[in-house]
């Protein structure tokens, strides 16, 4: 079964998609399309679950992925790279054909990245604290050494957590103030001491600053998409004894 993804009109010609939680092999609260190697899942179950993905898009590609630590940490691969090594980092860039980039979340942003004409792609994994950090222009840094003109550069962001059901304490706001006083736009009034956070558009927007022209923002709500999407806070407020974590993926066809 090949699972289902959503694609984004600016990595038209890319090879990439933002993979759910359908179309997996496993089960419970995992169910089903869970890819985290993190998760708890029987590994046997998470490797079939990512080869389904992978091969969804680029049969035979090498799959990288990374040890995610909410950070602004940017990995070049090329030839030489194992793609198993999992570095301790938050972003993947190459323009190397045949390597798959991946990102893992269930909640955070999922942000994919292309320079067509350079032949360069990038992948970014923006919780809060990378997002804040310059995860996204980190991943832009090492595209521009790889050969990507920023002017050039599309981006998309995939699934995460919508404003409508992303509760931040005044200390969290206050957090997004003290580095930029205009980042009060992405919090609207919540329930007393509360705001509700906008973090696509906070992405998005660091994005724009960044000199990106062109990007996408897919407008699902992991947390609400019950059954289509995995989420940290979710399976937090529910209870559940774990949580899945869906994947985005971007490459180069092998020539």
């Amino acid at each position: 079964m090949t699972p289902p993804f959503h694609t984004a009109a600016p990595l038209e010609g890319v090879s990439h998609g933002f993979f759910g939680r359908r179309g997996g092999v496993s089960d419970g609260d995992l169910a089903s399309l869970n890819c985290g190697l993190g998760s708890g899942d029987d590994p046997a179950l998470i490797a079939e679950n990512r080869r389904r993905a992978a091969d969804a898009l680029l049969p035979g590609a090498a799959l990288a992925g990374l040890y995610q630590v909410h950070g602004n940490r940017c990995v070049v691969l090329d030839a030489a790279s194992d793609p198993a090594a999992r570095p301790e980092a938050d972003a993947l860039a190459t323009r190397t054909p045949g390597i798959l980039l991946s990102i893992l979340t269930a909640d955070c942003v999922p942000v994919l990245f292309a320079d067509r004409e350079a032949g360069v792609v990038g992948a970014a994994h923006a919780g809060w604290k990378g997002a804040l950090a310059g995860v996204t222009d980190a991943t832009l840094d090492a595209m521009q050494d790889l050969g990507a003109d920023r002017a050039r550069i599309t981006a998309a962001i995939g699934p995460c957590i919508g404003r409508a059901s992303y509760e931040v304490d005044e200390a969290f706001v206050q957090r997004f103030v003290d580095d930029d006083p205009e980042n009060e736009r992405f919090f609207a009034a919540g329930r007393a001491g509360h705001a509700m956070f906008d973090i696509a558009a906070y992405v998005a927007a660091r994005l724009a600053a960044a000199g990106v022209t062109r990007i996408a923002i897919g407008g699902q709500d992991t947390y609400a998409e019950v059954a289509e999407y995995f989420s940290y806070r979710r399976a937090c407020h529910r209870g559940e004894t774990g949580y899945g974590r869906q994947m985005a993926l971007i490459g180069i066809a092998a020539r």
